[in-house]
C-alpha cells in the first residue's frame, strides 16, 4: 500500500511540473527569419503569431510571390525551433520516465 501512496505522491508532483512546464512554454517567444533576416516571424511558445517584420525593400509588386514564401519560410524555422524548446524542456521533465517511442509533447 506505501508503494501505491508513493507513486500516487510521484504522479501529483509530476502533474505540477508538467502545468508549470507548459505555462513556461506558452510564454516563451520564438523568433524565426528567412531571406536573410528579410522576415522575422515572433511566435508564442503555442505557435501563436506574435509578431511580423518586413524588410521595406520587399514590398515592390512583382516580389510578391517571393514574399509570400518568405513569411511562411520565417513562420516555419520560428515554428521549428519552438518545437525543439518544448522537446528539450519535455525531455528534461520526464528524465528516467519510461515513454512510448516517438511521443512527443504536443505543440
Amino acid at each position: 500500500m506505501r508503494d501505491i501512496m508513493g507513486m500516487m505522491g510521484k504522479v501529483k508532483e509530476m502533474q505540477s511540473k508538467m502545468e508549470k512546464m507548459q505555462e513556461e512554454i506558452a510564454a516563451l517567444e520564438i523568433e524565426g527569419k528567412s531571406g536573410g533576416g528579410m522576415v522575422t516571424v515572433v511566435l508564442s511558445g503555442k505557435g501563436e503569431m506574435r509578431s511580423l517584420k518586413i524588410d521595406p525593400s520587399l514590398f515592390k509588386e512583382d516580389d510578391v510571390e517571393i514574399l509570400e514564401d518568405l513569411i511562411v519560410a520565417a513562420h516555419k524555422d520560428a515554428k521549428d525551433k519552438g518545437e525543439a524548446q518544448a522537446q528539450e524542456k519535455m525531455a528534461a521533465l520526464t528524465a528516467g520516465i519510461p515513454l512510448p517511442p516517438g511521443m512527443k509533447f504536443p505543440f
